[in-house]
């Protein structure tokens, strides 16, 4: 996945936001953490987050917003959002992510952090009144994003493990029984 031309790209770590206008791309790349997309199709702006949890395990009292969550970040992203201009309940949302990077490997809560960060986001959205268009989530492995504001495109491509990665986490998983 390559820069689109003529647009300015944007590249997000996990727990980073971006919104902007037409003049801009934004990617990333999702293991287990999630994306939202927000895009408004006729004023041609939106935004992408890249978020590693749903939200924080302790509250804190008068905290910053933090990226880093999944309902911190789409606030963040609907208050950058309203002040280009754009109301988020009119904006399409896009999910992506989710993924099990560790197919081999049990989990002692019972769910893997990447379905609850997939379904928190459709909760999220639910909540704020704002349409889900598209998603690709969960399943295995990592996800290449690529977000272009001009038209509200996202582009989403899953890599899953290689059988050779899987059967290896298998036979450790095997061998320490």
């Amino acid at each position: 996945m390559t820069r689109l031309k003529d647009l300015m790209d944007i590249f997000l770590q996990p727990g980073e936001l971006f919104v902007g206008d037409s003049a801009f791309q934004i990617r990333t790349i999702l293991g287990s953490c999630v994306s939202i997309t927000l895009w408004h199709p006729r004023l041609h702006i939106g935004g992408m987050s890249h978020f590693l949890l749903p939200t924080r395990t302790v509250p804190v009292a008068g905290h910053v917003l933090d990226g880093r969550y999944g309902d911190e970040a789409l606030q963040w992203m609907m208050k950058d959002l309203q002040a280009s201009g754009v109301n988020p309940k009119q904006c399409q949302a896009k999910i992506f992510g989710g993924g099990n990077m560790f197919p081999g490997q049990a989990r002692a809560s019972g769910i893997a952090v990447g379905r609850r960060n997939g379904e928190a986001a459709r909760q999220l959205l639910q909540n704020e009144g704002i349409e889900v268009v598209s998603e690709s989530l969960f399943g295995l492995g990592h996800r290449q994003i690529i977000f272009n504001v001009s038209n509200g495109d996202v582009w989403s491509r899953q890599v899953r493990p290689s059988q050779l990665e899987v059967s290896a986490e298998q036979s450790a998983e095997g061998g320490a029984s």
